[in-house]
């Protein structure tokens, strides 16, 4: 859809080069509220896996699950131009793409 309206696409894959703790922090700052909330995967399987409940925890311990496990941050994260979309559906991005 990106590529289909002229834009550049950078791709990352989250498990060959996972994000470093900077890079966390400054997108949570980037998102604002609801910060790592916004980030964090609270549905993802593999938190159920650990047998974790994510309404159960810290800001700093989901930032460091995120660390130790990328399928914790939730994807995609697309950025448009000053924008930044994370687990972005196909309608939000869709409208970012006509403002």
């Amino acid at each position: 859809m990106l590529v289909q309206n002229g834009l550049t696409v950078t791709e990352r894959d989250y498990f060959k080069e996972p994000f470093t703790e900077t890079e966390l922090n400054d997108l949570v700052a980037e998102v604002g509220e609801p910060g790592v909330s916004a980030m964090f995967a609270s549905r993802s399987p593999s938190l159920k896996k650990m047998g974790l409940n994510a309404a159960e925890l810290s800001d700093e311990r989901k930032l460091a699950l995120m660390l130790e496990e990328p399928r914790l941050v939730r994807r995609p994260i697309v950025r448009l131009g000053d924008r930044l979309l994370i687990g972005a559906s196909v309608k939000a991005i869709t409208e970012a793409l006509s403002d």
